[in-house]
């Protein structure tokens, strides 16, 4: 055996890993999206209302929990419909291996001629994974997936909910504070969520950190000064 080859259920750890890596960079974007839209809605409605407590904090809880379901409810859509995929061409893939298997031996063998293995090695390599896990080793080289390690619709909705809901209650909290001015106190504290969710999310997908960091804040206090006006706009009119 080569010294560089992956020890046992190495090559499944790192596919966990990525995956986890991949939950994780989600959740930090589904934070982000709870400060800013939850921070939009609460300083416009306290721009149009500034005294008026009960309305600001109705209007956030409203933004956190329509945006929290619906981030979920377009999770498990979309995992759904890509496990459903997934699930589709695994089963597709069992009916050739079990319909033509020197086909699939042969493609197999294709796939890792292509990777810049030799003929007789590429032969041998496909041979040896065919005998040990046929499906395994066709849906990891040809599909890109682990059969064992599908994704869970209801897991990565469960993971969108908390993660949206934990944003959003910082510039909840943030406005309705018994002290000091909500708007400020608000904007303030979206300024470094988004400082912190945009370092994370770069840090996560090992990109440069500064960029990350200002376009995120740029955006963020973007959409605050837009609501803001809005609702300056509107409580002009209405009083």
């Amino acid at each position: 055996m080569s010294e560089y080859a992956p020890h046992e259920g190495e090559a499944h750890d790192q596919s966990s890993v990525g995956q986890k890596l991949n939950w994780l960079r989600a959740g930090v974007l589904g934070a982000n999206d709870g400060i800013v839209s939850v921070a939009g809605v609460v300083v416009g409605v306290a721009a149009a209302t500034p005294e008026n407590i009960p309305a600001i904090a109705t209007a956030g809880v409203a933004a956190l929990v329509a945006g929290a379901f619906s981030m979920a409810g377009g999770e498990y859509v979309s995992v759904s419909t890509q496990r459903d995929t997934e699930k589709a061409m695994i089963d597709r893939e069992i009916t050739e291996l079990r319909e033509q298997p020197a086909e699939e031996l042969e493609e197999l063998a294709g796939f890792y001629r292509e990777r810049g293995l030799s003929e007789h090695l590429a032969q041998q390599v496909a041979k040896e994974l065919t005998a040990h896990d046929a499906l395994a080793a066709h849906a990891e080289v040809e599909l890109g997936i682990d059969p064992d390690d599908l994704t869970s619709p209801m897991g990565a909705a469960l993971s969108s909910f908390i993660a949206f809901t934990i944003g959003a209650a910082i510039p909840l909290l943030m406005v309705i504070l018994p002290f000091g001015r909500p708007i400020v106190n608000t904007a303030i504290a979206v300024v470094l969520g988004l400082f912190l969710t945009g370092w994370i999310s770069a840090s996560l997908g090992r990109a440069p950190k500064a960029p990350a960091v200002v376009r995120n804040v740029i955006m963020g206090s973007a959409t605050m000064a837009a609501t803001y006006l809005i609702g300056l706009l509107f409580g002009v009119a209405v009083s």
